[in-house]
């Protein structure tokens, strides 16, 4: 999505879709969480979902879809909403013109005074070995597959602002709590890469706040994302949304004094569970905040392809 300054930009929001959300009632159904070898979250549906074609090109400086992408759109929305219904409830669609293939999903909540944004990201580009291909795209039209395996990015990160014009939201301007993730430079020419420190506060973050010993890799529960401290979502029903927030809240609040010592840490050496910053936090997490995460359990399998897979319990 358009990120300036920290600020999510809100496009267009369709009615249709979002009305079709409005109706989804109480009803859940049943699927398993999983990640794959990539460590790409999805969830693996009861029956597959279809995806049709979808215009490849699109002119990222316009914030509306054309008339053909939401009418491909809306249908698939519309099987989403009855294979995952729970996942959908109480959100609201927007268009991001820079990543057609990823309708977004949000919803806003309060602690106090501190604003936190739900964010959903669904990923319908086709994966190699992810689905099967009904019909073949071209330079200008997207392949039509079928899957049961539904991508996406589920994240709670906090906020400034809701930017609201004329009654419609317009942006969420993103509450930056890291004041700098980049380290410096390697290589040398066309070989230099740039080195950020995204990973290990990642790192960090989670498993200060992961029970010792917990094993829940590729879950990444804390993350550094937007240049803030974000949650990352497994357990993706309303109830959860709700619960998740005042975690992600209290870690915040909890690792503000630090954090300049935490990003000197870590801008010297990558992350160690031994470093004295982290062990002394550590010492000081309240027994209790575990318990959200303490029975998280991620087992490795391989899949019908001989592909790694996670599967995902708790």
């Amino acid at each position: 999505m358009e990120q300036l300054t920290n600020e999510i930009i809100v496009g267009y929001s369709d009615p249709d879709i979002n009305a079709l959300i409005a109706s989804i009632g109480d009803t859940s159904a049943g699927f398993t969480r999983h990640f794959n070898h990539g460590e790409d979250f999805f969830l693996k549906l009861e029956n597959e979902f279809s995806v049709p074609h979808f215009p490849v090109h699109h002119d990222v400086r316009l914030a509306e879809p054309r008339v053909e992408y939401m009418r491909s759109l809306r249908p698939v929305i519309a099987e989403l909403a009855g294979l995952a219904p729970q996942v959908l409830k109480g959100l609201t669609y927007f268009f991001d013109p820079t990543e057609t293939l990823r309708p977004n999903f949000f919803q806003v909540f309060r602690i106090g005074d501190r604003l936190y944004l739900y964010l959903l990201r669904l990923d319908l580009a086709l994966k190699p070995s992810e689905g099967t291909v009904t019909e073949r795209g071209d330079n200008d039209i997207t392949p039509r597959y079928r899957s049961r395996n539904l991508f996406m990015e589920p994240v709670v990160l906090p906020l400034d602002e809701v930017v609201v014009r004329d009654g419609r939201t317009v942006s969420f301007k993103v509450r930056q709590t890291i004041s700098q993730t980049w380290i410096g430079e390697r290589g040398r020419g066309y070989f230099v890469q740039g080195i950020w420190m995204d990973m290990d506060l990642t790192r960090f973050f989670s498993r200060l706040l992961l029970p010792a010993g917990a094993k829940t890799y590729p879950f990444f529960p804390f993350l550094c994302k937007y240049k803030t401290v974000c949650r990352s979502m497994i357990d993706l029903a309303p109830r959860q949304r709700h619960e998740t927030v005042p975690e992600l809240h209290r870690a915040i609040e909890f690792l503000a004094p630090a954090m300049e010592e935490i990003q000197a840490a870590l801008k010297e050496s990558s992350f160690a569970e031994d470093i004295p910053v982290f062990t002394g936090l550590k010492e000081n997490v309240p027994e209790d905040w575990y318990d959200a995460l303490r029975d998280v359990k991620v087992t490795a399998y391989l899949n019908e392809a001989e592909m790694r897979e996670f599967l995902v319990e708790n």
